[in-house]
């Protein structure tokens, strides 16, 4: 079984190192290339379309090794597959046309619909300390329509650095990939290691400088394989374990939820566009292309490695549930503490170090961070 799961990594990594030259002409050919402005780093004109190779080679390693598995869910295979293409389509017809984002909504809860419909939901919650499961009936419907369209545009919006989407993308896979061999669940270990075979091949082209952007077409599907791998591993979640996933994705989903807090701050539409990201935030405290991507790898450590721990945790006994609760909220006052240190949301409203600055009783320094 084991050789069947190396031999999907390597087959979907050198299919995306073949492929990838090949969509990067493509991309010049059919005009999908991202020009430079205001708001992104690169200062020449890049082909996109880079999630058609990722997509492809996925595909490919898929139908040559999942025919050997004899405990594959193939439902579950067919409805990231059917989903993945939608959502491929709608990603590469915004980086050739650049789509209304009306439309792009359309095309993910489509995608979404089609993991439902075969059979992929979040079926219930359990309460923890004690209490019983808890369905939640059709809410399992919109509830993880949500979940995959939130974390598909999620990775869309980190996008924006050479190699950054597809480390962290990279990072959230390997984390699942550990966490379905604990379980083990052979279905997940096998979509897992052909999505992160297929990211790698790609990111030799992709990590700074960039000969090649994933685009739309591979943020959304990288977001739409690892929200559905997620469900596919976390079916029935408890209320501590269901934070698993999104510590799993903690990076790109800390980014949404900041820039939602920032924009709502600054009374903007929360759809604006701006360069307070957190890789700009790191970009504009002096740190270079490659050491602000690898910052932000690390931190993606932290969440992947925090989930790997309360899941261990879980694992072991019900009764070490305060511990994976005392490990989340530190983890949250952490991220929100860095938050604020470096003016992801605000470069003035920093409440959270002030209220500290009073519990310690000396200034926090905060100078360098644009106060």
């Amino acid at each position: 079984m084991y050789g069947l799961y190396v031999i999907g990594f390597v087959a979907s990594c050198l299919m995306a190192l073949l492929l990838t030259p090949i969509v990067k002409k493509f991309a010049f050919w059919v005009g999908a290339v991202d020009a430079p402005n205001h708001r992104k780093v690169h200062t020449r004109i890049m082909p996109r379309l880079g999630g058609l190779a990722i997509f492809l080679a996925f595909v490919g390693a898929y139908f040559i090794v999942s025919p050997a598995l004899n405990s594959f869910n193939s439902d579950a295979g067919m409805g990231l597959l059917l989903g993945g293409l939608v959502i491929v389509i709608t990603g590469a017809l915004d980086d050739r046309f650049q789509l209304s984002p009306k439309w792009k909504l359309l095309g993910q809860i489509i995608a979404a619909s089609i993991v439902v419909s075969f059979g992929l939901k979040i079926d219930l919650v359990n309460i923890p300390f004690g209490v019983d499961d808890l369905p939640i009936g059709w809410l399992s419907i919109p509830i993880t329509i949500l979940w995959i369209v939130g974390v598909s545009n999620a990775i869309n919006l980190i996008d924006g650095l050479d190699g950054l989407s597809a480390g962290v993308s990279a990072i959230a896979t390997v984390t699942i990939l550990i966490l379905a061999l604990m379980m083990p669940n052979a279905t997940v270990v096998l979509l897992s290691v052909i999505l992160l075979g297929s990211i790698i091949g790609f990111m030799f082209y992709n990590f700074h400088p960039a000969k090649i952007f994933m685009g739309d077409s591979g943020a959304l599907f990288l977001g739409f394989a690892l929200a559905t791998l997620s469900i596919l591993g976390f079916k029935q979640a408890a209320v501590v374990s269901l934070l698993i996933p999104i510590m799993i994705l903690g990076v790109p989903l800390s980014d949404t939820f900041f820039a939602i807090m920032r924009r709502y701050v600054n009374k903007l539409p929360i759809s604006a566009p701006d360069k307070s990201h957190l890789h700009h935030c790191l970009l504009q405290l002096g740190f270079s292309h490659r050491t602000t991507v690898f910052i932000i790898y690390g931190i993606a450590l932290i969440f992947g490695g925090s989930a790997v721990a309360c899941s261990l945790l879980m694992g072991k006994s019900q009764d070490l549930t305060w511990a994976v609760t005392l490990i989340i909220v530190a983890l949250f006052l952490v991220m929100l503490l860095g938050a604020e240190a470096i003016g992801i949301i605000s470069k003035s409203r920093k409440p959270i170090l002030k209220f500290f600055q009073k519990i310690m009783g000396k200034p926090v320094q905060t100078d360098r961070f644009g106060k």
